[in-house]
């Protein structure tokens, strides 16, 4: 599977992006769709995920004001984010598993939170 991502920038506190990653390729028996991210110095983290049957979840620190979908034909999704703090500002990756247990990543976007 391979992944494009797109959607990340520069945006002032308060402020809301919307990323993409749309998905292309082997692209059956996805079960897994999700967004990671990863600050300078940090480790990458789980942002929010969605399974093939539209359960989600989120990190604590993204909850309430991100929200993670798909389209219909479930080779899209999207990290719509809200309230952006400056403490959200690192690069975000898409994320996708199969259930033959191959995962895929995007090559990242970057998103700046920053007066």
């Amino acid at each position: 599977v391979q992944l494009q991502a797109s959607g990340g920038g520069l945006v002032q506190p308060g402020g809301s992006l919307r990323l993409s990653c749309a998905a292309s390729g082997m692209i059956f028996s996805i079960n897994f769709m999700g967004w990671y991210r990863q600050a300078p110095g940090k480790q990458r983290e789980l942002v929010a995920g969605i399974t093939s049957g539209g359960s989600t979840n989120y990190a604590e620190p993204v909850k309430g004001r991100f929200t993670i979908s798909t389209n219909n034909v479930k080779n899209k999704v999207y990290l719509q984010m809200n309230s952006l703090k400056p403490e959200d500002t690192a690069v975000y990756y898409c994320n996708v598993r199969r259930n033959s247990g191959s995962v895929s990543w995007g090559q990242g976007t970057q998103v700046t939170v920053s007066s």
